[in-house]
């Protein structure tokens, strides 16, 4: 028996509440059961009840056993002098507040049904040896159940994504077109290079960008000069003249380049080679000047790829990196790599600045999601085999977080599929 279940009890109702009573036989009426604290404190804020014929207004605390009032030093710390009842699974002793009035106590043990006590021990009792507590289980949980509370954690992943993008948003003064640029470089960096793709990002100044982005031979030049692609030593002349620009435009524009984190081509596959996903940037800023507005005002993920319809320039046709020649072929963005950007840089972006502005795109967002292919990695697979296949990308984004903050978590009282299965 963990305390979370007690927790589960008190503030999902989920006990014979018409019979509650404390310990010396008054009669329990449970007007509102407060507001959970996750924080340090008692565990329910603003509960009201009533207790015989008197009406209480303040905290309830909640323990295995009414000795752990006493175990955790309750009785001492002021913080817990306005707690109004005491929920205990079993009580061994009485308890008092830290001016020695007594507190009332409700005992749960013989007010839950033996049912939602058999599941509750059944979800648990195997943690060490399953990959997720419900996964023999998880298909007994109606569709429609699934559906609904998969849509609520893709939107929790979302909130916690807007959060990310505040701190970056602030580091460029509230330039949200600067903010979109930050971000689609992370994108394109990939896992191996995010961060130092958003390092190079943050040395420009996003006014630089936009007057580069009128030449691309410019802006790849600045680009791969910011990331130390350049090679110094070539006979080669493309890289000759993109070295040869570069100086002049970090003159130009007083750049320098220490502090930049260095890229990495170790264990990467040629098409996400820095030096053609950073040609690819430039030729996406130089097709699109007024890219951010763009990605703001698609109303379809049609119009979202189309804006992805780049190549990198003509030299990568048969280069992967400098004085290597390659089979010619045109280095353009795969649909795979585009849902990526989508799902990691535009979607988030798009729901912080509608938060920002007040307003609620959620459906459109969502159709959005919606017809992007689900996602492939080894924790989709896994839950693939658990409950019916993912169907698209918001399906996918939710069983990412479904994993990181409830499962591997075992916040089972808190899933909707962990209500469902102790309740029925």
């Amino acid at each position: 028996m963990q305390e979370d279940f007690l927790h589960y009890l008190w503030k999902f109702k989920k006990y014979a509440f018409a019979k509650a009573e404390t310990t010396t036989g008054l009669p329990i009426t449970l007007i509102n059961v407060g507001q959970h604290n996750h924080l340090a404190g008692p565990d329910f804020f603003n509960t009201t009840l009533v207790i015989g014929d008197q009406k209480w207004a303040g905290n309830v605390e909640i323990h295995l056993k009414s000795s752990d009032w006493y175990a955790h030093n309750h009785e001492v710390d002021a913080a817990y002098d306005n707690v109004i009842l005491h929920v205990v699974w079993e009580h061994d002793v009485e308890i008092y507040r830290k001016d020695n009035t007594a507190i009332p106590t409700l005992v749960l043990k013989d007010l839950v049904a033996e049912k939602s006590l058999h599941n509750y021990k059944e979800l648990f009792n195997n943690q060490s040896k399953q990959w997720i507590n419900c996964e023999n289980s998880i298909r007994e949980v109606p569709e429609m159940i699934q559906s609904n509370w998969l849509e609520r954690l893709y939107f929790e992943r979302l909130t916690r994504k807007t959060e990310d993008i505040t701190p970056m948003l602030n580091k460029v003064n509230g330039d949200w077109e600067a903010a979109l640029f930050v971000l689609l470089m992370r994108s394109f960096g990939t896992k191996v290079n995010a961060n130092a793709f958003q390092s190079i990002a943050e040395k420009l100044d996003f006014s630089t960008i936009r007057k580069c982005a009128q030449e691309p031979f410019r802006l790849e030049a600045l680009l791969l000069g910011i990331g130390g692609l350049l090679p110094e030593n070539t006979l080669d002349s493309y890289p000759m003249q993109l070295q040869g620009e570069f100086e002049f435009v970090s003159h130009k524009f007083q750049i320098a380049s220490d502090g930049v984190l260095p890229v990495q081509f170790y264990k990467l596959r040629p098409d996400n080679f820095p030096t053609i996903r950073l040609s690819q940037v430039a030729q996406l800023y130089h097709k699109h000047l007024n890219l951010f507005q763009k990605m703001m005002s698609a109303s379809t993920i049609a119009e979202l790829y189309d804006l992805f319809d780049i190549r990198a320039s003509q030299y990568w046709d048969t280069h992967y990196s400098f004085g290597k020649d390659q089979k010619k072929r045109a280095k353009k963005l795969s649909s795979s790599f585009i849902d990526i950007i989508i799902i990691n840089a535009i979607i988030p972006l798009r729901f912080s600045y509608n938060q920002y502005l007040g307003k609620d795109e959620s459906e459109v967002l969502l159709s959005m999601m919606h017809a992007i292919r689900p996602e492939c990695n080894s924790i989709i697979k896994k839950y693939n085999t658990l409950r019916d296949r993912a169907q698209n990308a918001q399906e996918t984004q939710a069983l990412l977080e479904l994993k990181a903050n409830y499962c591997d978590l075992n916040k089972c009282l808190s899933c909707a599929v962990g209500n469902y299965l102790i309740k029925h």
